[in-house]
């Protein structure tokens, strides 16, 4: 089906006609004879588009738009194409001032008809996109979370230094947040309505590294059959942010420099000098003057680079700060797991304020995604959170905590989801059943995943 359209008219026959011509085009539809029932049936059904038709006895279709107008404010979202008669044009008029995204005049065109609902739909389609991708970037890249001394001190460090074009060199463990305080430097500064481009200096081979920053030209290599502008080039007038700094290869360390000291470059495989405009901020968890002396780092890169250091405070030092985060990414990810009511139990809050988090902000957030998508309930306790600290929190000395925080996120996922069906079965003695009841899963779905798991009660959990 090609999407769900609601038509509310109180004429049969034209109710009739509409849902078979818009079956005929694979649209799922539903109808209604009145106002109060084509209200019912948004809330119920959640369709994407409304066909309404204005003149309606008891609620007309203008009233109708007026109460969506109430639920628009209230989150919901929908489309409304609405329909009239040649001499009410004024009518469609006012219901565009009410809202609705087009009209169409009776006796319809069917072929007109259809191509309206197309691009309504279409355009729907793409709004949810943005706000999806707004979403995303807002929510992630939010400001930042924190309100210990450590964190306070260095966002104002930040902002200062934001005002200015100087170079930054961020510093601090992984997982500390790098790259957010970048983009938040960017935001905080003149060059914010211009663009800011992430380059991850490890993850690409030198030749790879050197294309994507700096273009190539047509005919530069075999492939390269049309001029291909770098991410420098994009950055013009904007931020550039090259995160992992100490690894980059020392012949592009020589050719940024350039771009530090005269503002351009050349591109792979030219002759022509590009000129830009950027702002650069740097980050690494490497300490740099040790790799400028073991001779891996430019020392005139790094004194061009290093005009305002900021170091961020790893969490295990800013320990207040982690019911605050670990609030912000519970909302986050109980949002995108659609499981609004999931709270963080206090001996959950503790056991994460007596952890260590080797692996900074990132392990704290990974931590939350995966109890959220595990957890039997709507309460995390510090045995769905799988920390090192909750040995002897659950109130079983037998039950050992698990050791995968260091692995990739799908197979951590993977092996939290074994401890927690192992941890049933040993309650349960065994019982399928009672562990199915305490982890509120059906008794035939428990034991798919024993099966798919190979999962034994007697296994060590591990």
């Amino acid at each position: 089906m090609q999407g769900k359209i609601l038509v509310v008219d109180d004429d049969a026959d034209i109710v009739t006609m509409l849902r078979d011509r818009l079956e005929s085009l694979g649209y799922e539809t539903i109808t209604a004879r009145d106002g109060h029932r084509g209200l019912e049936l948004v809330e119920q059904e959640t369709p994407n588009l409304m066909l309404l038709d204005l003149e309606m006895p008891k609620l007309s279709g203008l009233e109708v738009l007026k109460r969506l107008a109430q639920s628009r404010q209230e989150g919901h979202d929908l489309s409304v194409i609405v329909m009239t008669a040649h001499g009410t044009i004024a009518r469609a008029v006012e219901a565009m001032k009410e809202g609705a995204e087009d009209f169409v005049t009776k006796p319809f065109d069917v072929d007109h008809l259809s191509i309206v609902i197309r691009k309504a739909l279409e355009r729907t389609s793409l709004k949810r996109q943005v706000e999806y991708f707004r979403t995303e970037v807002e929510t992630k890249y939010a400001d930042i979370v924190g309100t210990s001394p450590k964190t306070r001190s260095v966002i104002e460090l930040a902002k200062r230094a934001a005002q200015f074009d100087a170079g930054v060199l961020l510093l601090g463990e992984s997982g500390t947040g790098k790259e957010l305080f970048a983009r938040s430097i960017h935001q905080w500064s003149p060059r914010r309505s211009m663009p800011f481009v992430v380059i991850n200096c490890v993850a690409l081979t030198e030749t790879l590294l050197e294309n994507e920053l700096f273009g190539h030209e047509k005919g530069a290599f075999t492939g390269a059959d049309r001029l291909q502008k770098g991410k420098v080039e994009m950055a013009d007038g904007g931020t550039i942010f090259l995160d992992e700094i100490g690894d980059m290869p020392m012949p592009l360390q020589t050719k940024l420099l350039r771009i530090l000291q005269d503002h351009e470059f050349t591109r792979v495989g030219g002759t022509r000098l590009v000129r830009v405009n950027i702002r650069v901020i740097a980050a690494t968890n490497k300490d740099l003057e040790q790799v400028v002396k073991a001779g891996t780092f430019r020392k005139d890169l790094f004194f061009r680079l290093n005009v305002i250091t900021l170091t961020l405070p790893p969490l295990r030092e800013r320990s207040e700060d982690i019911p605050l985060l670990a609030e912000f990414f519970l909302k986050r990810h109980a949002r995108d797991a659609k499981k609004p009511k999931m709270r963080l139990t206090t001996e959950a809050i503790n056991a994460m304020s007596g952890y260590s988090w080797p692996g900074n902000i990132r392990e704290l957030e990974n931590a939350i995604a995966r109890a959220v998508v595990l957890s039997p309930s709507d309460e995390i306790g510090p045995e769905q959170l799988a920390l090192a600290t909750t040995e002897g929190l659950t109130g079983s000395g037998t039950d050992q905590s698990p050791g995968y925080q260091d692995l990739p996120y799908h197979e951590a996922m993977e092996q939290h989801s074994r401890y927690i069906l192992l941890q049933a079965l040993r309650r349960a003695n065994g019982s399928q059943t009672k562990a199915a009841e305490r982890l509120k899963l059906q008794r035939t779905y428990l034991a798919r995943l024993i099966k798919q798991k190979n999962i034994s009660p007697d296994q060590p959990i591990s």
